[in-house]
């Protein structure tokens, strides 16, 4: 139980105490930071199993990293004549614990500065994106690659070449202004976007959903939509989170399995998101820009006025998904266009266009190419070469819950054969 919760607050801490300690040592001792960070985690994991979990985790972590951060600096040589006074704020920060006001206050808006930071013009969109998710998501490099559909090692080249480039820049943490805070934005959006992906469907480990990766995520999209620098494209992202958070109570069973949206207890959907959903969905209505996230929240709105599964009007769901694919092209989005096919116009065709994504190399290992490849097959009576590619998909990187769900699946389609 003490490891279980030493995670749970690592995905809740971590990124506000890195982005904390970022601030207080500067941005060229990014390394710095995330060390003090773990290195609380780790006492935690050693300690709390034997000498009990303390009433307040948040506070014992903040504490920890704290001293470890003083520690480093009175020994760093990097930091120089800088390092008197750096400790002393890191003293009086010290004082606080998490839950004061002031310095609940001071962690969000640490926490939005190190995600505009990390999206500054001298790094790639792939490296701003990466580094978003690992300092202030708490993301590992193999959750991070999954969410790239890259390779782990190329993610970690990029995340070390990332913070190379931030130290040589010699950057402070101050959020930019005008022109150059809303050249960031896109980048920032990118890296609210996969954090609240991964809380919605975790690439692995015992559970399907980390909320607090999604509570976090749409907190910090609607802390932007809430700014002078909102667009339309932000309040569609806070639309599409809202959309999908809508959805979580009713998304795992009591046992912790997946249920399909078309499954689902609509009577368990969160009736305030979904209004959250629909008050930023009109507002991103307004000017002409279309964008991605539009596209998306539009696909969830449509699945949320339903009813029931039997009302969801899906040949509008294949429309904005042809909409969505001329607007970002990339196989994930075929993927499901090709499910929105199936139900418009039969299996068929969506066969011969998932047969087709089965070649690129980024869905080599994404279970759900071979989940919707073998529902298809099935759907067409083809049920041994469903089969088989249920259980290729059961090989793939995936969630537990995911993994037992592909495993239902294969066992209904053989019992039924």
């Amino acid at each position: 139980m003490s490891t279980e919760l030493v995670e749970h607050l690592f995905r809740h801490q971590a990124g506000r105490m890195v982005s904390h300690f970022a601030r207080l040592l500067g941005p060229a001792h990014l390394d710095l930071a995330e060390d003090a960070v773990q290195e609380a985690m780790l006492r935690a994991l050693e300690t709390w199993p034997q000498n009990g979990v303390p009433d307040n985790g948040p506070a014992w972590l903040f504490r920890v990293a704290h001293n470890v951060a003083i520690d480093a600096t009175r020994r760093s040589k990097a930091l120089g004549d800088k390092s008197a006074a750096i400790v002393a704020e890191l003293t009086r920060s010290a004082a606080a614990a998490p839950g004061d006001p002031d310095l609940e206050e001071q962690l969000r808006d640490d926490e939005l500065r190190m995600i505009f930071l990390c999206c500054h013009p001298a790094l790639s969109r792939d490296s701003s994106v990466a580094l978003g998710l690992k300092t202030v998501g708490g993301f590992s490099v193999r959750e991070i690659a999954r969410a790239f559909l890259a390779d782990e090692t190329a993610v970690a080249q990029r995340l070390v070449r990332a913070k190379r480039q931030l130290r040589d820049a010699n950057l402070s943490l101050e959020m930019p202004h005008g022109d150059e805070l809303r050249a960031r934005l896109a980048s920032v959006l990118d890296v609210l976007y996969f954090m609240f992906n991964e809380g919605y469907a975790a690439c692995e480990g015992e559970d399907l959903i980390r909320q607090d990766l999604c509570v976090e995520a749409l907190r910090l999209t609607r802390f932007v939509a809430r700014s002078s620098i909102a667009t339309p494209r932000v309040h569609a992202l806070a639309a599409l989170m809202a959309f999908q958070a809508a959805r979580l109570p009713a998304r795992v069973d009591s046992a912790g399995d997946l249920i399909l949206l078309e499954d689902q207890d609509r009577a368990r959907w969160d009736p305030n998101l979904i209004a959250l959903g629909f008050h930023h969905f009109d507002q991103c209505m307004s000017g002409d820009e279309i964008s991605e996230y539009h596209a998306q929240a539009a696909i969830a709105a449509t699945h949320t006025r339903a009813q029931s599964a039997d009302e969801i009007d899906w040949p509008l769901i294949l429309q904005l998904y042809d909409q969505l694919l001329a607007i970002e092209p990339s196989p994930v989005v075929a993927l499901n266009r090709a499910v929105a096919l199936a139900k418009v116009r039969g299996p068929a065709g969506a066969l011969k266009i998932v047969d087709e994504l089965s070649d690129d190399p980024k869905l080599i290992d994404y279970h759900l190419l071979l989940a919707v490849r073998a529902h298809l097959l099935a759907d067409l009576g083809r049920r041994e070469e469903a089969a088989l590619c249920y259980r290729a998909a059961i090989q793939r990187p995936c969630s537990i819950p995911e993994r037992r769900f592909l495993e239902r699946k294969l066992a209904a389609l053989e019992g039924h054969h």
